[in-house]
């Protein structure tokens, strides 16, 4: 009795082991889930058809077949040839609540089939399909199968268009390739935006040439005193490019006029008196300017914009504005009004903190608010009141998104001037509602800053963004309906071996039940 029950164990065992992961168990959480029917099993006779596709649709499906060939051990052949089964990529649905980046999967026995609207949409389909198939799919070398996707449909789309993630390169630097391992992450969770901090008092990182010394110089130190450095225009272009592949825009941002200690190091006619400070490596905030009556500050802030414009085709050009408490009200204003003409001179629309909402915020300007829970209402109110007169939000709150904010007081790494802020802190918030006056309409999405004061390597990065990172990409993407702290938890869990496979050391937080 006692091996037949032993027996009958193994074997429930091995059936739960190769079932497929329920077609709901996703980060972030679809739109519309309706399972039923067999699954769908990829095998080594699979083919990704993009049929009829552009040369966008075939890049997404080898990128696809790219993704599951090591794990799998599978030829996955990219063929234009129509045909019946196989994993299918289509374009061209002709449902409009998909919008630009939303996607429908279908999965039945003889075919795997995604859809959409645009590329984008496709590309995220992508992400679900490889979420649904087991963590092991991961793995860069041969694992054993089955294959399977749960059988079912999930028509899924984002509820908001801006779903960022802010990386500061500036306090400490990032080369290209952990940039890049970056940026793979935030794809597979749906993050559309990348936020490069690329200057500020201990670092300048990206090369203009109409001003050398800002990167040969500025850039050649970094917090604690270490080497720095800075990306070469080309090496930006690589990022960026790098970035579209996985379609997510690049927002750079040059911190304007404060956060500027790089700058004025590096050239003395910047300074009001004239003399350069030395390089900064330590990590106060709040006392450099640049000098506002000076007609060369506003040479040099057109040569930059103009140069960073050129180098980015995305919308978006930050300027900062924070913490410049160096800089007179009237100064502050008054530069403002000056750096935000610029942006649009070069054809981007204004991003700043949310202390742009002191100056006046240009037509069309979006101001990323940065605050928490006990920020002074005089404060938030100033935020709201813009909105209302067509100011745009992304809600990034310090003390639920700010990926460097310690988990409990024994993290060690990270800071904790906004609070300490655990996972459930991070998830259990609604951008729809966060801000009291705001309208909604005027909230444009999310954002998940990490900055880097005590950050040097991506295993640093991984240890503070990853589980937070999952719930600020849920909050983006997923219908406030849908979402809920003691399901997320359960799907969150879930996603533990995959970030493992992915070779993501993350916080295993006891909020949530990890398993063994």
């Amino acid at each position: 009795m006692a091996a037949a029950f032993s027996s009958t164990a193994a074997t429930s065992s091995v059936a739960a082991a190769s079932a497929p992961r329920p077609l709901g168990q996703l980060v972030p959480v679809p739109a519309q889930v309706v399972p039923g029917g067999s699954p769908y099993a990829i095998t080594s006779t699979t083919p990704v058809r993009v049929a009829g596709g552009s040369a966008e649709v075939r890049r997404i499906g080898t990128y696809l077949a790219e993704l599951l060939r090591p794990a799998t051990g599978y030829a996955l052949p990219v063929t234009d040839r129509p045909g019946p089964g196989g994993i299918r990529l289509e374009l061209g649905s002709r449902d409009r609540s998909l919008g630009e980046e939303g996607y429908r999967l279908r999965s039945t026995p003889g075919a795997l089939t995604i859809t959409a609207r645009a590329p984008a949409g496709l590309f995220h389909g992508v992400q679900t399909l490889r979420q649904l198939l087991p963590d092991r799919i991961e793995a860069d070398s041969r694992q054993k199968g089955p294959w399977k996707v749960a059988g079912g449909t999930i028509t899924d789309a984002p509820r908001y268009g801006y779903r960022g993630a802010m990386l500061d390169v500036s306090r400490h630097f990032f080369s290209v390739a952990e940039v890049k391992r970056y940026i793979d992450q935030l794809a597979l969770y749906k993050v559309n935006k990348l936020h490069l901090h690329l200057s500020d008092d201990q670092g300048w990182r990206i090369a203009v040439d109409s001003w050398p010394r800002l990167a040969t110089y500025g850039g050649s130190t970094e917090v604690g005193g270490g080497p720095g450095g800075y990306y070469t225009k080309a090496q930006y272009r690589e990022i960026v490019r790098y970035a579209a592949s996985r379609y997510l825009e690049v927002v750079p941002e040059i911190d304007l006029p404060g956060h500027t200690n790089a700058a004025l190091a590096s050239y003395a006619e910047l300074n009001c008196d004239g003399v350069a400070p030395p390089l900064y490596t330590g990590t106060t905030v709040g006392f450099s300017s640049l000098c506002v009556p000076k007609p060369v500050t506003y040479d040099f802030v057109d040569d930059v914009l103009r140069e960073v414009a050129a180098l980015t085709p995305g919308k978006y050009l930050h300027i900062g504005g924070d913490e410049a408490h160096a800089t007179s009200h009237e100064d502050y204003v008054a530069f403002m009004a000056k750096a935000q003409e610029v942006v649009g001179k070069y054809g981007k629309t204004v991003m700043g903190w949310h202390q742009l909402t002191g100056a006046v915020p240009v037509k069309g300007a979006v101001a990323q608010y940065w605050g928490y829970d006990r920020t002074g209402a005089a404060e938030r109110k100033q935020v709201a009141d813009a909105a209302k007169s067509g100011t745009k939000l992304v809600l990034s709150p310090a003390d639920r998104v700010y990926l460097d904010m310690k988990y409990t007081k024994d993290t060690p790494l990270g800071l904790s001037w906004a609070g300490l802020v655990e996972v459930q802190r991070s998830y259990d918030w609604d951008p729809g509602t966060y801000l009291e006056g705001a309208p909604q309409e005027a909230v444009l999405g999310v954002e998940a800053p990490i900055w880097t004061e005590t950050l040097t390597n991506s295993a640093e990065i991984e240890a503070m963004a990853f589980p937070r990172l999952l719930g600020a990409a849920e909050i983006g993407w997923s219908p406030a309906a849908a979402r809920d702290w003691e399901t997320y938890k359960v799907r969150l869990a879930a996603q533990g071996p995959r970030l493992t496979e992915l070779g993501i050391g993350f916080y295993r937080s006891p909020q949530v039940d990890w398993g063994p």
